[in-house]
């Protein structure tokens, strides 16, 4: 695993939900790769990625708590959507939102589908491993 490879799934373990790292790495690896991070000085603050869980989907997305409100997350989402466009998808899937639904919507009018919750989508047979 190459350093910057393992500093990015260092940070997300450290700092985000522990199986996104998973996720994560699964969108590092892909050619191109699919994930995106933001950065200040060296220092890692945020990453968002796509086709990690399915394709289409974007996600996970995540910046420092001490760095939110500095519209990090506004243009990691942004330019991941670009990225899904320029790859050719005409839309994406947020797969899961929860805390974020109101940021979703104001930052590009996302809306929710009918019956997406997580437990009817590709979410439904995951395996967390410890």
């Amino acid at each position: 695993m190459s350093k910057f490879k393992e500093e990015i799934l260092n940070f997300v373990h450290e700092n985000f939900q522990a199986n996104w790292a998973y996720e994560v790495e699964q969108s590092l690896m892909q050619s191109p790769g699919k994930c995106f991070i933001a950065t200040k000085e060296g220092k890692l603050l945020g990453f968002a990625c796509y086709d990690a869980s399915a394709k289409g989907f974007f996600g996970p997305i995540g910046v420092l708590t001490s760095d939110r409100g500095k519209n990090i997350g506004t243009l990691l989402l942004l330019r991941t959507l670009e990225a899904m466009r320029e790859y050719g998808y005409g839309y994406a899937i947020i797969g899961w939102v929860s805390e974020a639904e109101q940021f979703y919507r104001k930052t590009v009018s996302a809306e929710y589908i009918k019956n997406g919750e997580p437990e009817n989508s590709v979410y439904a047979n995951l395996i967390f491993m410890n």
